[in-house]
């Protein structure tokens, strides 16, 4: 619908994205509507989340949007990059866009577009939402589509695809293929034509992401599954609650707390529309009559004039009438021709060359003229042109045109240029310290030649600064416009200039490369943690990217790295706390009081373990008698806090550091 171009707020000095609606829709008052609907749908949201609009209006049937400039790619760009995302950098995203549509749908906003291609990632890793370009306002809580259905036909819901009832949860179920191409590097349903991909929408369940990414963690998929639910009453009701369930997949990512409702479809079959059907306009001119059917109308005789009946009787009259019009048409054409050959027949005379080779020869402008109309030619018909001339004086004639020496009509145009000498053109007022490509140009403006430069290397100057001129002192004076100035000219630094480079979301290596064998840079690396990008990829650069700087400066690079994981295992020695159970009994038929027999009481006790009041583990049978219950947690990174209850009891509560391997052993 638009065109989008990047521009210069000169007021508030900053740069902007302009969005004009292109010259074939300006005369479509749908697509002004809908183009203006962006505008009032998205000016009214206020999020980080989501795009802003500065301004909107028409100017000379210019439809135009001034908007947020977003630096960064868009969601569609990465997945074909990278192809599969990790499942934490992909719900982070998805807890943004959710957290945008929230706001809309507040503000009874529906987006009805939301794909890859409409939400950027920042660099800095934001999300941003974008193209409210088919946005509507919900009106009572209703949206039906009544004609031509406008979107994304891979990223339709069900009920957006069949023109329905479109609503909140429309969005969500796009949400849901969105995280579904995040997480598998493919959209759910595809096939060879827009139509097929809907019916597919419509009658197809997808396939599991887990199917083909294995990795994804069971809270996720489901959460995935859920949002893209065929009814949307079994969807989530709002994002809301889909922004709960993906905050806690980042805390439980294993755990099955995801509820998913089917619909028991006991309906009998009965016959559905096709999507996208077309009603085909009836023949109104079923009844018309046909061609054969037509009665030919008798043609109207056409009255003869008078002279026309004259000549029919008297046919000699009208031979001898077409004898005499040819004759008369005969002498016309030989009046006329003869009539041109003697207009066109003018004296022929040679053109003297007025042009002298020495001094001696030369002739000003009076006796130049003078000798061509001597010759025969009209004064009338001779150009004077005036130029400067390096060598002929002024007033006197340096070229001629025509000049070959052969016959001319006397009426010919005859063109002379006459010098008025040498050219004086003044000097620049300032050439020291000014770069020389400046001066350069003025120079051409000046029709002065090219000067004569002389590089030398100069630290502390700039390479191109002018820094002496011969000869000398001769700033702001009048010369002549064929003098050749000499400049001396700093050849700058040892150093070369490089200009920058982006290396933000290049892994470290690359960047450390690029910089220091390409652009010849001492690269300085510095670590931080940021879980919602890839491992080992650069966060920041301390120069900017396109600035003009010296080989072997100093660039520092932050580059993401995320923590080690590693595990526990722990050693419970569970008798330790029961020494009752395990202690020697007397035999009570022995008299002395001596033990004559032990017998371990098969008493059962309970251990969970738990990582950040997470239960990690738990085991309900564990004896009272045992002594070396062994138990290794999953991988953890960074301090956790970890207890152990045995028999209801904490018998361990400490903080971890799961950046090393851990060995535990806990006893009485």
């Amino acid at each position: 619908m638009a065109t989008v171009f990047k521009a210069k707020d000169n007021v508030l000095n900053r740069f902007v994205a302009v969005k004009i609606l292109k010259d074939e829709f300006t005369t479509d008052s749908d697509f002004i509507k809908k183009f203006n609907s962006e505008a009032q749908s998205a000016a009214s949201l206020t999020h980080p989340n989501i795009v802003s609009i500065f301004d909107v209006g028409n100017e000379d049937n210019l439809y135009y949007i001034v908007m947020e400039l977003i630096q960064g790619k868009t969601l569609k760009e990465i997945i074909n990059e990278d192809g599969k995302l990790s499942w934490k950098w992909s719900v982070n995203i998805a807890i943004q866009i959710a957290s945008a549509l929230e706001t809309a749908h507040k503000n009874n906003i529906i987006h009805r577009d939301i794909k890859p291609h409409n939400i950027i990632i920042t660099e800095e890793g934001l999300s941003k939402v974008t193209d409210f370009g088919i946005a509507k306002a919900v009106s009572n809580s209703t949206i039906t589509a009544f004609g031509t259905t406008i979107g994304s036909v891979h990223y339709f819901s069900p009920e957006h695809a069949r023109g329905e009832f479109t609503d909140a949860k429309s969005d969500l179920y796009s949400l849901g293929v969105v995280m579904y191409e995040m997480l598998t590097g493919r959209v759910p349903f595809d096939a060879d034509t827009p139509v097929s991909v809907a019916l597919k929408q419509v009658q197809e369940e997808p396939v599991d992401p887990i199917t083909y990414n294995p990795s994804i963690p069971v809270s996720v998929n489901r959460i995935i599954l859920k949002a893209m639910q065929k009814d949307p009453n079994l969807r989530y009701q709002n994002a809301t609650e889909m922004i709960a369930d993906l905050k806690m997949a980042l805390k439980r990512p294993n755990e099955d707390f995801v509820v998913l409702a089917y619909r028991d479809d006991d309906s009998p079959t009965q016959k559905v529309p096709t999507i996208y059907e077309i009603e085909m306009e009836k023949n109104n001119d079923r009844n018309a009559p046909k061609l054969s059917d037509k009665k030919e109308e008798p043609k109207k005789k056409k009255k003869a004039s008078k002279f026309s009946e004259f000549m029919a009787h008297h046919k000699f009259l009208k031979f001898l009438f077409t004898i005499f019009l040819l004759g008369l048409l005969f002498v016309i054409v030989c009046v006329s021709v003869m009539f041109g050959i003697r207009s066109a027949r003018v004296e022929d005379a040679y053109i003297p060359v007025v042009v002298g080779e020495t001094e001696e020869t030369m002739l000003t402008e009076e006796d130049a003229i003078a000798k061509l109309v001597k010759a025969g030619f009209d004064e009338n018909n001779i150009k004077v042109v005036r130029e400067s001339h390096d060598t002929v004086p002024a007033g006197y004639v340096f070229a001629q045109e025509p000049n070959d020496g052969i016959q001319h009509k006397v009426t010919e145009k005859i063109t002379i240029k006459v010098s008025t000498g040498k050219k004086i053109v003044k000097l620049p007022e300032i050439l020291v310290g000014r770069q020389i490509d400046e001066v350069m140009v003025e120079f051409k403006k000046l029709g002065l030649p090219n000067p004569e430069i002389t590089e030398v290397t100069d630290e502390e100057k700039e390479k191109g600064m002018i820094l002496a001129v011969e000869p000398e002192g001769c700033e702001g004076e009048e010369i002549e416009q064929n003098r050749v100035i000499k400049f001396t000219v700093s050849s700058g630094s040892q150093y070369q200039d490089v200009e920058m480079k982006n290396v933000v979301g290049m892994g470290e290596s690359e960047a450390i490369k690029l910089l220091e064998d390409e652009l010849k840079l001492v690269v300085e690396v510095k670590y931080d943690e940021n879980l919602s990008k890839p491992d080992g990829i650069v966060l920041a650069q301390t120069v900017e990217e396109g600035k003009i700087i010296k080989e072997n400066t100093k660039v520092t690079l932050t580059v993401n790295r995320w923590p080690e994981s590693h595990s526990a295992h722990f050693t419970i020695n569970v008798a330790s706390f029961y020494p009752e159970v395990s202690a020697p009994t007397l035999d009570s038929s022995n008299s002395t009081g001596n033990t004559t027999s032990s017998q371990a009481k098969n008493e059962k006790v309970a251990i969970i373990i738990y990582i950040d009041d997470i239960p990690e583990h738990t085991n309900s049978s564990v004896s009272k008698t045992e002594t070396n219950y062994t138990y290794t947690s999953t991988e953890y990174s960074g301090l956790k806090n970890v207890k152990v209850n045995v028999g209801g009891n904490t018998r361990y509560n400490a903080m971890v550091d799961f950046s090393q391997e851990q060995n535990i052993t806990i006893s009485q």
